[in-house]
């Protein structure tokens, strides 16, 4: 019997992800201008970088449960970032402070980097309608903290 290969792990949806992200970023430098799809577009990275985050944490557990500590602190330790970024860009989308979003996204352009972008293969479809969702999520996000 052959080795069993999880295609749908944690890894390899945080290697989506991050494609989509960077995708998204090429996308939001050749705009001109703040339009509804630039805001779709910038919702959609916050949201894929929650979800890394959500990925991530879930690796974490597991790797705590068979009790590689030091490999669990180490993957939290290298994506904490994802975390930080998407509540600041969340909370600039949330107010409409869209003046202060390019210098946010400035900072994870070193981040993805190293994803090779060659041909866009994401459609729009993809981020059409994230502004609306991110800011349902937000405000139930704001609901829980309180």
């Amino acid at each position: 019997m052959g080795r069993v290969i999880n295609t749908d792990s944690t890894g390899a949806q945080r290697s989506r992800l991050r494609r989509t992200i960077a995708e998204c970023l090429n996308r939001l430098m050749a705009k001109p201008e703040l339009d509804a799809e630039a805001k779709d577009i910038a919702s959609l990275i916050v949201l894929a970088l929650r979800e890394i985050t959500d990925g991530v944490a879930q690796s974490a557990d597991v790797w705590d449960k068979r009790g590689y500590y030091l490999k669990s602190d180490a993957l939290r330790n290298d994506w904490d970032w994802a975390d930080r970024t998407a509540d600041r860009m969340g909370n600039l989308i949330r107010v409409g402070d869209w003046a202060r979003l390019p210098v946010v996204l400035a900072t994870l352009v070193p981040r993805f980097a190293d994803v090779d972008v060659v041909k866009l293969t994401r459609t729009e479809a993809l981020w059409r309608g994230a502004y609306a969702r991110l800011l349902a999520d937000e405000t139930k996000r704001r609901a829980k903290v309180q």
